[in-house]
């Protein structure tokens, strides 16, 4: 996969900018939507490539699609994968993010 593959965007949620607002060093802690099929190393590498930085850790969660209705048609919204990036110290990526 190529890195631009790998991260689709950033996740900007009310959880999401708190846990990045409470992290021990402010910015630290990035969340990322990210594709199904990428794994930690894969996320890992596209973070330090394409933002020039050192990450620490990386976890992700598989988010299922909810269940929606229209009237009498029941559907399904797609399923998405999560990743919290956790920067080392002395890294950010605050420029990228405050643009948004």
């Amino acid at each position: 996969m190529k890195f631009y593959e790998v991260i689709k965007s950033p996740l900007v949620s009310e959880k999401a900018l708190n846990l990045r607002d409470q992290s021990l060093n402010a910015g630290q802690l990035v969340a990322f939507r990210v594709d199904k099929k990428s794994k930690k190393a894969d996320i890992k590498n596209a973070v330090e490539k394409l933002f020039n930085v050192k990450v620490r850790s990386v976890n992700t969660a598989n988010c299922k699609g909810k269940t929606v209705r229209r009237g009498r048609y029941v559907g399904k919204k797609s399923d998405w994968k999560k990743a919290y990036v956790t920067l080392a110290p002395g890294y950010s990526i605050e420029d990228y993010l405050n643009s948004l």
